[in-house]
């Protein structure tokens, strides 16, 4: 809630650095999300008076002023403002002023002319455009003010800029808070002062008001209204229009102006009637037929359902009850008498009808959090005394009051020794009841171990002891309650071997060069139409929602490469030259009872310099660093996500945890990605189960190594993996590694064949290996890579 601090003042004496205040409130329970100074930036900016304007004798478009200031002094200012007159009193810059930007103020001639300041706009007052009518946008900001103005006056001060508007979080427990004075409550209890209530006086006329109400529901608890005659609609006084605008409202005239401001000032939401709509000077509260047609003030038609509480004549509904009236009954310029009411009902109703219809107004957001029912006489009451203050109307005397079920005044009793005992502190009796009294509590003291309360109407969340003790506490303060460790058998929460185990991938892929993303496990059903599945794939098979948002957040994802291509899509369109993003998520499987949750690990990868082997040496390096071992990465030719040829899966013990590889080109365009993508998708439980965390030593060698470069001529179909399976098979214990090194296609290699270049270390750890030693078995690879790939030793 949005709460101009000059509005606060009227009702606490808040003699406090504004920030020091906001940092109060928090600690008292009531959030301060944002305080906003407005006109900080500008000094010395004073109030002017034109007393005369001529033409620039040699600008067209420059006219010269003289202003009066304080003390009588006269001033030459030069402007091209087109909207100032005689008699004016405008902001001006006097010479040495400050404006927004360090800018500051010199003596200087315009077209040879002195001038002796500048006047200010509300750009320059740093004014937000939405505090400023349209007459005044563009040009000076003109007081154009009832009244006229002291001469010399820090313009702030007149128009109300030099305190803070704060923005407080008001928790749905706390809807007394939704209202300046609720605010002012609780600012009163936190700087010890004392709260002013606004006198309430509404002086009424001779002339006796007329009117009956019909209630024929249950769902309406307290129904009052006044009848105003001789109203004169038109605007409210400036004072009135920038308090709604700080608070969020638009103004509209100064009869539903006074609605709005008494609903923020109390919480208690009002509405005014035509008295020419209503007819029959009787009003029934009653549920809408079913299918009814009822246009609200927005102008927009709804249908009703048969569960809403309307208002209306007896012909017609008139208002939306608790929520919007109708455009048949609102304020217009040609209004002369309304009637104005303040009611009660029930939250329940009002919450189910806002969130049928999809409208939520300041006043439903109010009712359906729960109101006091004592405010609707008051804040009925206050909108009175206000429209005889402003002179917009005449109150005729008496007040229609519909109250059949009087609530009881909520009573409880509670035990201070106790709550003393759960805080950890012992707040002195004297103090535990001044504490409840500031908050107008009245308290009854029988024993040191009994209490009982009264409850203020106002204070819809209190219920049992457990809501006076946060009350003891937060008004105590926080601060003042030692901290202690827990007695008694506790267990500290360590995380299991499989969060561990994701973290250890997590920190692998920051490791690779990687930026972790977390995207939402609700998702559209078109996702896996985007990625090309097969109506037979099983990830088609979703987690359907019953009540979602919509469709683009419908169904439980079952792959997390959907998300990721999104996110590449976003970074794309966003201009972003290269990406490389991970993310560890779960997937979810329907099944009898609750889905199977299975995890996940997506990367994503694009870039002027990233390819096949790009990502692949990402997987193998985030594998290597969990410890999995024994995996082997085989080509995969059946992936319709995945381009052909340009994909690999990963294999363990014959079954596939993982596929990467580059995207798809139809994949590519569905996503708008314009460019090689590469995408890896891997099963982390799989992955998991087969991870061992023992790591044997292996002493440092004794003997030296040697080594051998074969260049191998194979036809282009034969796999690297094909070759070094055979390196392997046939190590013989003396081939201590291999790494290939170069791959070669040109015009000195046949059509249809490629050179692959290997460099074999060889090493026993029991001898020094001779010649025979390492032909015997480097032989025996060669025939073996001949035998079974018709490779043949490359001779040029």
């Amino acid at each position: 809630m949005l709460v101009p601090l000059k509005w606060l003042r009227d009702y606490v004496d808040i003699d406090l650095d504004t920030q020091e205040f906001a940092d109060m409130m928090t600690m008292t329970g009531s959030k301060v999300e944002k305080v906003e100074f407005f006109g900080k930036e500008t000094n010395g900016v004073e109030v002017c008076k034109i007393l005369e304007i001529e033409q620039h004798p040699d600008a067209d478009r420059l006219k010269v002023t003289k202003v009066e200031v304080a003390d009588g002094q006269i001033l030459q200012i030069v402007t091209n403002a087109t909207n100032i007159k005689v008699g004016d009193y405008v902001p001006v810059a006097r010479i040495g002023a400050v404006l927004p930007g360090d800018f500051k103020i010199k003596k200087g001639k315009l077209r040879g002319v002195l001038s002796e300041g500048m006047f200010c706009g509300a750009e320059e007052l740093t004014i937000p455009s939405q505090y400023v009518e349209e007459h005044k946008k563009d040009g000076i900001y003109i007081l154009d003010h009832e009244e006229s103005f002291e001469l010399g006056k820090d313009v702030r001060e007149v128009l109300g800029i030099n305190d803070a508007l704060i923005e407080f979080e008001i928790t749905s427990n706390r809807p007394d808070c939704r209202s300046i004075i609720g605010l002012a409550r609780e600012a009163a209890v936190t700087v010890g002062k004392e709260l002013k209530f606004p006198e309430i006086k509404v002086n009424g006329s001779d002339e006796e008001m007329q009117f009956e109400i019909d209630i024929q529901t249950d769902l309406c608890k307290r129904y009052c209204g006044k009848v105003v005659k001789d109203v004169k609609v038109g605007p409210s006084p400036y004072w009135m229009q920038r308090r709604l605008i700080e608070a969020g409202m638009r103004p509209i005239n100064n009869i539903v102006d006074i609605t709005n401001y008494v609903m923020l000032e109390l919480g208690q939401p009002l509405h005014a009637f035509d008295l020419e709509d209503i007819k029959y000077n009787k009003m029934t509260v009653k549920l809408a037929e079913q299918g009814e047609k009822f246009t609200t003030l927005d102008g927009v038609e709804r249908e009703l359902t048969s569960d809403m509480l309307v208002i209306g004549n007896e012909e017609k509904t008139l208002d939306l009850a608790g929520i919007m009236g109708g455009e048949n009954s609102e304020v217009k310029d040609t209004t002369t008498s309304i009637f104005l009411e303040g009611a009660s009902f029930a939250k329940e109703s009002i919450r189910a009808t806002s969130k049928k219809l999809g409208l939520r107004t300041e006043a439903s957001s109010r009712f359906e959090k729960g109101i006091d029912v004592n405010l609707a006489e008051t804040a009925v009451n206050r909108a009175c005394q206000l429209i005889e203050e402003l002179g917009c109307g005449r109150v005729l005397n008496g007040m229609l009051d519909y109250y059949p079920v009087k609530e009881e005044v909520q009573k409880i009793t509670i035990n201070p020794v106790r709550i003393n005992k759960l805080l950890g502190v012992n707040v002195p009796m004297d103090q535990f009841i001044s504490i409840l009294e500031r908050l107008e509590f009245k308290c009854n003291l029988i024993s040191s171990e009994k209490l009982e309360l009264e409850v203020p109407s106002f204070r819809l969340d209190i219920a049992e002891d457990a809501d006076i003790l946060e009350e003891i506490a937060r008004i105590y303060g926080y601060e003042n309650i030692p901290t202690a460790t827990l007695e008694g058998n506790a267990t500290a929460g360590v995380k299991t071997d499989k969060q561990k185990f994701t973290d250890k991938i997590v920190s692998s892929s920051i490791a690779a060069g990687l930026n972790e993303i977390l995207t939402y496990s609700f998702v559209s059903p078109r996702g896996v139409d985007r990625i090309n599945l097969s109506s037979e794939d099983s990830r088609r098979n979703f987690v359907k929602l019953m009540n979602p948002l919509g469709e683009e957040t419908s169904v439980m994802r079952t792959t997390l490469i959907p998300n990721m291509l999104e996110v590449l899509s976003t970074n794309v369109a966003h201009k972003v030259e290269e990406v490389s993003a991970f993310e560890c998520g779960n997937t979810f499987t329907p099944q009898e009872g609750l889905p199977v949750e299975t995890k996940k690990y997506c990367i994503g990868m694009y870039g002027k310099d990233v390819d096949f082997f790009s990502i692949k040496g990402v997987v193998e390096s985030v594998l290597n660093n969990v410890g999995f071992k024994g995996y082997e990465i085989e080509p995969e030719k059946t992936n319709p996500t995945f381009h052909p040829g340009r994909c690999a899966k990963v294999m363990f013990n014959g079954e596939c945890i993982g596929t990467f590889g580059e995207l798809h080109p139809d994949v590519i365009e569905n996503y708008n990605l314009g460019q090689r993508v590469y995408v890896c998708e891997m099963n982390v439980e799989s992955v998991f189960e087969n991870t061992s965390t023992e790591k044997t030593y292996t002493p440092l060698p004794k003997y030296p190594s040697t080594s051998r470069d074969i260049a191998l001529l194979v036809k282009d179909e034969v796999y690297v993996k094909e070759i070094e399976d055979i390196i392997k098979a046939n190590a013989g214990g003396l081939v201590e590694s291999y790494k290939l090194f170069d791959v070669y296609k040109g015009a000195q290699i046949e059509e249809g064949y490629k050179s692959i270049a290997y460099s074999i270390t060889y090493r026993s750890i029991e001898k020094t290996l001779t010649d025979e030693d390492v032909a015997k078995v480097h032989d025996k690879i060669l025939n073996e890579l001949s035998e079974k790939l018709g490779a043949t030793l490359r001779s040029n």
